[in-house]
């Protein structure tokens, strides 16, 4: 429970309203929020971040109109940190809460607890991460959604709806959110379970649940084009034409996994996010064998990896 240390307190949120075209090349007319205010757990601007269009509009609804947003999609594609990199654009503090099967309601809630004041035990009521956040400027990601129990996520089922408010367990305290409050939540899978069988410990979600998201929005990994001169950018290579050529191989084996996992071919996919890893490992290894090995290969099902041989010789015409 070390998030309740975090000195972030309630109170007023002093921010100001911008154009969204101010902050974000996006053809959309309507002002957001924005801090300019140093404020505690504001993520930081990456400069080199590329955005989704279509997620990109819904949170920055989300921001500006306080929706709540929910994103969706394979893992790597950048659903969480979309969120973040708005809010650290809109100078806005932003947590992210990790769902597990081990989440109860206590830790969300909170609970009574008993201390010592002036020698005397008292009984107060200790905030859980959800209650601290409600009542603070914060963006608050629900990471993992589908992980976490189906009879814990119905603690949400209430400030889930408009003007919703966290009443707690003994009903003697009802929670109004505070005005720069936001919730935004992500899931590898929408509703229904893993029927791909990659992303086991997640459930079922209660469509009546999933209907009191305003917006979701489904994010997909990124175009070819897009994708080279993002892991070109986190190695700073651009310089270096026979990298460039490298990350370019890296990139064309990386759509062949996500092809072939269309196709049912394999089962494992080598995400932007892992491109950006096989390309830091081969830039201290200097070896892109050995480097795709440690990366990726040695974690791939035996009886598949014939298959990303081949890939790899597609993309580097090297055999392994």
């Amino acid at each position: 429970m070390s998030i309740l240390k975090y000195d972030l307190e309630p109170g007023a949120c002093e921010n100001r309203r911008v154009h969204v075209s101010e902050k974000f090349d996006l053809p959309l007319n309507f002002d957001v929020p924005v801090f300019d205010d140093p404020l505690p757990y504001v993520p930081e601007i990456d400069s080199d971040y590329f955005f989704d269009t279509e997620a990109l509009t819904a949170l920055l609804i989300g921001f500006a109109l306080n929706r709540k947003i929910l994103l969706h999609g394979l893992h790597g594609v950048g659903k969480s940190t979309h969120i973040e990199q708005v809010a650290a654009r809109l100078g806005w503090p932003c947590l992210r809460l990790n769902l597990d099967s081990q989440m109860t309601r206590m830790d969300l809630i909170g609970k009574d607890r008993i201390r010592l004041s002036n020698g005397l035990q008292i009984t107060d009521f200790q905030d859980g991460i959800l209650s601290w956040a409600v009542q603070r400027p914060v963006a608050l990601v629900l990471d993992e959604y589908d992980a976490a129990r189906p009879e814990v996520l119905f603690i949400f089922q209430r400030i889930l709806e408009n003007n919703g408010k966290l009443i707690l367990p003994d009903g003697a305290k009802v929670i109004n959110p505070h005005t720069c409050f936001r919730l935004f939540a992500t899931a590898n899978t929408l509703g229904m379970g893993d029927s791909t069988g990659i992303y086991h410990g997640t459930h079922p979600l209660n469509q009546g649940q999933l209907d009191r998201w305003n917006l979701v929005s489904e994010l997909r990994y990124l175009d070819r084009k897009r994708e080279v001169e993002l892991v070109t950018a986190k190695i700073s290579a651009s310089a270096n034409r026979d990298k460039q050529k490298t990350i370019e191989a890296m990139v064309l084996f990386a759509g062949l996994t996500r092809e072939g996992f269309q196709s049912g071919d394999v089962t494992t996919i080598m995400s932007p996010r892992g491109v950006i890893t096989w390309a830091e490992n081969w830039i201290i290894l200097s070896d892109i064998v050995l480097s795709f090995k440690l990366s990726f290969f040695n974690r791939c099902d035996h009886s598949e990896r014939q298959v990303f041989s081949e890939y790899f010789q597609r993309a580097f015409g090297i055999d392994l």
